[in-house]
C-alpha cells in the first residue's frame, strides 16, 4: 500500500512529500517573515524584494532542511464586545500648564549684540562726513558744488544764478517691482538700471539744496519667526549707530530703540511678547541691514502672536498692521531712499 503524502507547511515550500523520504535537504523555503515596506515585498531572512507580488511570491527559498506537515498557528481573532459600541472615546490633547507672566514692568536686561563688520564701515563713513552735511548754513546758500535733492534731478549748485533755474525733476518716487524700475509719478518702466536712473523728470519747479529734516521718527519694518525654542524678531535697518543702539528684555518684553546719525532720528519698538523668555539665554546680532534678536522660549510652546496688545495706551503696531498701512505711509518710506547708496 502506496504511503500517503503529506503537506509540508513551511513557508515558501507548500509541496507535498513522502515522510519516508523525508531528508535534510528535502525542503527548500523562507525561515523568515514576510515584509512589506515602501511598495517593496520581500523576505527578512534573505533580502529579497520586489515591488511585482507575484515574483514576490516565486521568490525560490533561501534554506533547505526537513519538510514539516505541523501548521502554524493561527493568529488569534479579537474579540468585540459589542455591549460598548455606542460608546463615545473622546482624544484630547494633553493639556499644558502655562508660566506664570511677571509684571510688565519688570526690570529690563540690555543685551550686548555682536556687531557685524558691513555696518561698522556704514558708520565710520557717516562720522567722517560730520553732522554739519546736512545742516542749513546761516545764510541759505548751499555750497558750490551741491546736487539738487529732487528725484532724478542731477544739477549742481554754480551760484546764485542756479537758484532761479528750473528744476526738471520726478515728483514721485522710485518704484523697484518684479525686475522693473520706474517712478510713480510717471510710469515709464525699464528693466535697466542705468536707463531708470538717465530718465528724464516729468515735472518742473525749483531746486532744493537741502534736505528736509523730519523729525517725526524712522518708520522700520520688522517680523519674526519662531522654531520649537526661539523666537527671532528682526528689525530691518541701515545706517544706524550700534553704539548708541540698544536692545533690551525681560521676561515679556521687548525694547530695541535704533539711532541713525545721519537724520538724527530714532526708531522705537516696545511691545509685550507672546510668551515668556528667557532672558539668560537672549541674544542679538547688528547686522548691515537688520537687527536680528533671538529670544530663547522658557517652555516649548508656539506662539500665537509676537506681541499682546496693551489696550488704548499701546501705539506700537504690529507687522500685520504695518503690512496694510496707507498708501501716504508707503510713500514718505520710499521716498527716503538715497539713489546715490547704489
Amino acid at each position: 500500500m502506496p504511503q500517503e503524502l503529506l503537506f509540508c507547511y513551511n513557508v515558501g515550500c507548500g509541496q507535498k512529500y513522502n515522510p519516508d523520504e523525508n531528508k535534510e535537504d528535502s525542503c527548500t523555503h523562507h525561515p523568515g517573515q514576510p515584509v512589506f515596506h515602501d511598495a517593496y515585498k520581500g523576505w527578512g531572512c534573505c533580502n529579497k524584494k520586489t515591488t511585482d507580488f507575484t515574483e514576490f511570491l516565486n521568490i525560490r527559498g533561501c534554506t533547505k532542511s526537513f519538510h514539516s506537515n505541523i501548521a502554524p498557528p493561527e493568529p488569534e481573532r479579537q474579540v468585540v464586545d459589542k455591549s460598548t459600541k455606542d460608546e463615545v472615546i473622546v482624544v484630547k490633547p494633553p493639556t499644558q500648564t502655562s508660566l506664570e507672566r511677571p509684571p510688565f514692568e519688570s526690570p529690563l536686561t540690555e543685551l550686548k549684540p555682536s556687531i557685524a563688520a558691513s555696518l561698522k564701515q556704514q558708520i565710520e563713513g557717516i562720522v567722517k562726513l560730520g553732522s554739519s552735511a546736512n545742516e542749513i548754513p546761516g545764510d541759505g546758500i548751499p555750497p558750490i558744488g551741491t546736487s539738487c535733492k529732487n528725484g532724478g534731478c542731477k544739477v549742481l549748485y554754480e551760484g546764485v544764478r542756479s537758484i532761479d533755474d528750473q528744476c526738471i525733476h520726478h515728483p514721485g518716487f522710485p518704484v523697484f517691482h518684479e525686475g522693473m524700475k520706474f517712478w510713480s509719478c510717471c510710469v515709464r518702466r525699464t528693466s535697466d538700471f542705468n536707463v531708470f536712473l538717465e530718465q528724464a523728470g516729468c515735472s518742473t519747479g525749483k531746486h532744493v539744496w537741502f534736505k528736509k529734516q523730519d523729525k517725526s521718527g524712522v518708520s522700520c519694518r520688522y517680523d519674526w519667526h519662531q522654531t520649537g525654542n526661539f523666537t527671532v524678531v528682526s528689525v530691518f535697518a541701515k545706517k544706524y549707530d550700534p553704539v548708541k543702539s540698544v536692545v533690551k528684555v525681560n521676561p515679556i518684553r521687548l525694547v530695541i530703540n535704533l539711532y541713525f546719525p545721519e537724520t538724527e532720528d530714532c526708531f522705537n519698538l516696545d511691545v509685550e511678547l507672546g510668551g515668556v523668555v528667557n532672558v539668560a539665554e537672549c541674544s542679538a546680532q547688528m547686522l548691515g541691514t537688520k537687527v536680528e534678536v533671538k529670544l530663547r522660549k522658557a517652555e516649548p510652546a508656539a506662539w500665537k502672536n509676537l506681541c499682546i496688545s496693551r489696550g488704548v495706551g499701546d501705539t506700537q503696531s504690529t507687522p500685520s498692521s504695518e503690512s496694510s498701512s496707507s498708501t501716504a505711509t508707503l510713500e514718505s518710506r520710499v521716498d527716503a531712499v538715497d539713489l546715490s547708496d547704489l
